[in-house]
């Protein structure tokens, strides 16, 4: 057994560790070498590697937002060992703190101090940069989160056990939300919110008074950046994870006429929303929601009965003037169906932050348990490392 030079040996509470000459025991055969799993291979993007703090049930986060945002406190045990890689070192990990062994880091001078360190540099390794120091969300309509510029090392981390592809959704046009890796099937809802809108409100209201009405739905709420333009709304993701669908197409249309009854008390200005398609093998249609997608597929229908009933006009009135003319071939006329359009692409949601869960619109899956950008301050444990393996 050959040990590093600078390293740990962790073993468990009251375990032993002891070496014998393999020759004086009959049962031991040559034996052959034992590879240890790299211990270099957790990594700060990984959103495996995190669990947020304050998830609750019903709740999931988009895949940027599963790694710690810059507004969010960063706790590792104290009582546990843990080796963690920051990245390429393009830009650095940005968060409000950071809590190892037992210290609290909220200043970068004394962050760099302890990556410096014996201790520091056994825990933390690889080009990458931590930063501290940004202050906590104070308004109260939410936050970005500011990990869309490593989201591709988010994805790559998350992605590498699958071949870095990702896997096929169960539904056609699926939704691919802001911050999401995937597609997903569901439905996204996108608010654009006034001065007044609390977004730690409208997450209570979401889980106390519409998740319960629709199993198999969770939800990610979140503010994201409206592509194109600089200005940010809320997005809303629906998920579907139960084996009935529609749910979520369902839920949408209830948040969409929620907002129109309580959008001023909400302090919502307006919300729109599109749902993936059904699920393969299902029947049911499909297509882009809000207040006037019903009233599109009435128009369709209407306009396509009208031109029917005006071409059966022409013809009676070219066959009155014209008696001469006769049907010739009537074996080859064959009533064409009028087929009522299922519904209307929206360029405005061809965006990546329309709506979705769409498998998250975003578009998309997810998501997704990442710390949410909020006026509370959320911290990230990671129970990877709660147990004595890294």
């Amino acid at each position: 057994m050959l040990l590093p030079r600078d390293g740990e040996f962790v073993l468990a509470s009251g375990a032993g560790f002891g070496a014998a000459d393999a020759g004086r025991d009959p049962d031991c055969g040559a034996g052959a070498p034992a590879l240890f799993l790299d211990p270099d291979r957790f990594a700060w993007h990984d959103p495996r590697l995190w669990r947020s703090g304050d998830a609750a049930r019903g709740l999931f986060s988009v895949d940027a937002e599963r790694v710690p945002c810059r507004h969010d406190d960063v706790v590792f045990p104290p009582d546990a060992s843990f080796r963690v890689g920051l990245g390429p070192g393009a830009r650095p990990a940005r968060v409000r703190s950071v809590q190892v062994l037992g210290q609290t880091f909220t200043r970068d001078e004394d962050l760099a101090a302890f990556l410096a360190s014996r201790a520091g540099r056994l825990r933390f390794h690889g080009p990458g940069a931590l930063r501290v120091g940004s202050g906590a969300c104070a308004d109260p309509s939410g936050c970005v989160c500011g990990d869309a510029e490593v989201q591709p090392w988010i994805c790559a981390a998350l992605l590498q056990p699958l071949g870095g592809r990702c896997p096929p959704a169960a539904c056609p046009d699926a939704l691919r939300p802001e911050g999401q890796c995937c597609d997903l099937c569901g439905a996204i809802v996108s608010l654009t919110h006034g001065p007044t809108f609390d977004i730690e409100r409208y997450r209570a209201r979401l889980l106390r008074a519409f998740l319960p009405q629709y199993p198999g739905l969770q939800a990610a709420v979140s503010k994201v950046r409206r592509r194109p333009g600089p200005h940010t709304e809320v997005q809303v993701v629906l998920a579907e994870t139960g084996p009935q669908p529609g749910g979520a197409g369902r839920l949408a249309r209830a948040l969409l006429a929620d907002v129109a009854e309580h959008g001023e008390a909400l302090g919502v200005l307006s919300a729109t929303a599109r749902e993936s398609g059904a699920p393969v093998g299902d029947g049911s249609a499909a297509g882009p929601l809000g207040s006037g997608s019903r009233a599109g597929l009435a128009g369709g229908v209407a306009a396509g009965l009208l031109l029917l009933l005006l071409a059966l006009a022409a013809g009676t009135l070219l066959l009155r003037r014209a008696p001469r003319l006769r049907w010739t071939k009537r074996e080859r006329l064959v009533a064409t169906p009028v087929e009522a359009p299922l519904g209307f692409s929206n360029p405005v949601f061809d965006v990546a932050g329309s709506v979705g869960p769409v498998p998250r619109t975003p578009q998309p899956p997810p998501a997704q348990q990442a710390g949410n950008s909020s006026t509370s301050r959320s911290y990230f444990v990671n129970p990877l490392f709660a147990e004595a393996e890294a």
